[in-house]
């Protein structure tokens, strides 16, 4: 019978890498059930990101203004003691957080350059779901 090996190298967890940029792009995804809000340098590398289920909401709670806010605070407060000071944001989606999120960016300390829509509109590609009843 083969002998059970201790993986302790799975568990360690990769340091952190602070990082000091200070110009960069935000993304704000929101959709209809959740924000998820990227920010991101120049080169497209990740330097924070937050979520409303990574802040633990769950359920019809992640679709609010308010916890898209907070969502923004938490991912611009991390990207600001990386060294960030100003961003470009990609709004993407139709959610009840959109602007709720620019909005927080902006108390979180970040310098806002640019407010970019990148919602993908169709230009007669798949057909909709279909209309709920009611």
């Amino acid at each position: 019978m083969p002998t059970k090996k201790n993986n302790t190298a799975a568990k360690t967890r990769k340091k952190k890498i602070r990082r000091n940029v200070a110009k960069g792009v935000a993304h704000i995804h929101s959709t209809f059930n959740n924000t998820i809000v990227t920010i991101a340098d120049e080169a497209g590398n990740v330097i924070s990101w937050s979520s409303a289920g990574a802040l633990g909401y769950k359920g019809s709670r992640k679709s609010t203004p308010y916890v898209a806010q907070l969502c923004a605070e938490a991912a611009g407060k991390s990207a600001v003691q990386q060294g960030m000071k100003t961003v470009e944001v990609n709004v993407k989606g139709v959610g009840p957080g959109r602007e709720a999120a620019v909005r927080s960016l902006q108390t979180a300390g970040l310098e806002i350059t640019a407010i970019n829509d990148v919602t993908p509109i169709p230009h007669n590609g798949c057909r909709p779901p279909k209309r709920p009843r009611g």
